[in-house]
């Protein structure tokens, strides 16, 4: 999300639920993004071989500001050593910093 917000037209993101994996496609033209997103059998396979399963067209401040939201939640829901025993990963606080800090940046450019 860091990534579209700094202007960068495309981006993804894959969450994988073994042996499945849900891969994010994001394309940015100007302030509109396009979302999709694939089931795929193999975290492995080429985009072609999923199945889309949701997308939408959202402004990026809108889209910023769901993300940002949705991190936030998932911190207050599982604390940050929560997250680390349910995902086995570290929370991305760093990544979720830049992105406020970028988002906030940018904002007022939107709002214009």
């Amino acid at each position: 999300m860091v990534r579209l917000v700094a202007g960068e037209r495309e981006a993804c993101v894959q969450f994988e639920a073994e042996p499945t994996a849900y891969r994010w496609i994001f394309y940015r033209e100007g302030e509109d993004v396009w979302s999709r997103v694939l089931e795929l059998r193999d975290g492995n396979d080429h985009d072609n071989r999923g199945t889309e399963i949701w997308s939408s067209q959202l402004g990026i401040d809108q889209l910023s500001r769901a993300v940002i939201r949705c991190f936030g939640e998932v911190a207050q829901t599982f604390g940050e050593s929560g997250y680390r025993g349910k995902w086995g990963e570290h929370f991305p606080r760093t990544e979720l910093e830049a992105l406020r800090r970028l988002w906030r940046t940018h904002q007022h450019l939107w709002d214009t």
